[in-house]
């Protein structure tokens, strides 16, 4: 299998805006997740939008599929 074929069969979604992310075309991330201080609202596997906990210290994100994220995993806290 060709490397062509394989990165052809995997979609990346915007965690902000849970758009399909396509090659050449710009995708802004709003100014407060360039900070790290917006958490993830989409699953970056998928595209479906996650359940996001946030508190004083951090966040997580589950999503339904493939399972939880946090800020901790991330290094933003």
């Amino acid at each position: 299998m060709e490397t062509d074929e394989v990165t052809a069969r995997v979609a990346l979604y915007n965690p902000f805006t849970g758009k399909l992310i396509e090659s050449g075309a710009d995708d802004p991330v709003p100014a407060a997740a360039a900070l790290g201080l917006e958490p993830p609202r989409y699953c970056e596997q998928c595209g479906r939008r996650m359940i996001v906990q946030v508190s004083p210290d951090g966040w997580w994100a589950k999503c339904s599929r493939h399972g939880v994220l946090d800020s901790k995993s991330l290094e933003h806290r």
